[in-house]
């Protein structure tokens, strides 16, 4: 069987503050052992249920280069850099068996959550369907679209609840209590890494009972930018509108994939400063 692991960083184990996670603040060397640690526990859950598994893990936070490679179980195939076509789920295909979200985090606009974002800080929302979703409901549903079911998700309380609702029979890891944005009461990380392992394992043998969470399509997407300049580069793409004279741009897709690879570049767009 094929299992990807999407790893992002917010949600790892004793992780509470963006010097943990920017490469160029001083904790970030700190944040990135903590991120390898945890990978590795879910991996070695993965081969100790599946010792046959292919296994990919996606790098799946801020430049995808942060999990550090020469200390990753060397099982695993390791996607890191960018860009790439699915980003967060990179090795995600139609022959993933299974998919595990580990050190995730809750949308932008929830709380209290540790570094609660959705996909970057100029975004503020996304709507799909009406529906808000995170990085956390945007990647299960890409998945979905797949026909992946998502077994496993860690990261803070709220981010598993958040996940719970989207896929209310997977299996969830709470490796810290949010107390706030950048506070949380962590489990030792050791501790973590132990019921990590364990949940991955269950995750791996309950599979054929959790279903791929799926929104289908056609498909009317809303985002909420955080600058008017950014709404003045994303209007420049075809299919995409300003609503109401504001902040926000909206587009048609005809399934998720689309609406998934669209909200992607509009990201990117939203990276660009004014000169």
């Amino acid at each position: 069987m094929k299992v990807l692991i999407s790893v992002d960083m917010e949600g790892i184990s004793g992780i509470v503050h963006p010097t943990e996670t920017n490469p160029d603040r001083y904790d970030y060397e700190r944040g990135r052992a903590l991120m390898t640690a945890d990978a590795n526990a879910v991996i070695a859950g993965v081969f100790d249920a599946e010792p046959d598994a292919v296994v990919w893990v996606a790098d799946a936070h801020g430049p995808f280069r942060n999990i550090l490679p020469e200390d990753l179980d060397r099982r695993a195939h390791l996607a890191r850099g960018k860009p790439r076509s699915l980003g967060m789920l990179t090795g995600l295909d139609e022959d993933t068996d299974a998919a595990m979200f580990i050190g995730y985090h809750a949308r932008a606009g929830a709380g209290p959550a540790v570094l609660a974002h959705t996909m970057s800080g100029d975004i503020l929302d996304v709507r799909v369907a009406g529906r808000s979703l995170g990085e956390i409901g945007l990647n299960a549903a890409m998945a979905g679209h797949l026909d992946t079911p998502v077994v496993l998700l860690s990261g803070d309380d709220t981010a598993c609840a958040e996940f719970s609702e989207l896929a209310p029979s997977a299996v969830t890891v709470a490796v810290k209590h949010a107390l706030g944005q950048a506070a949380a009461v962590t489990v030792h990380p050791q501790e973590a890494r132990e019921r990590l392992r364990r949940a991955a394992a269950d995750a791996i043998t309950l599979r054929a009972s959790i279903p791929p969470p799926k929104i289908a399509g056609p498909l009317d997407v809303e985002v909420d930018l955080y600058g008017p300049y950014m709404v003045d580069l994303a209007v420049l793409v075809p299919g995409v509108t300003r609503v109401g004279g504001g902040r926000t741009v909206a587009f048609h897709a005809a399934d998720f994939a689309d609406a998934y690879r669209l909200v992607q570049l509009l990201v990117q767009l939203a990276t660009i400063k004014p000169g």
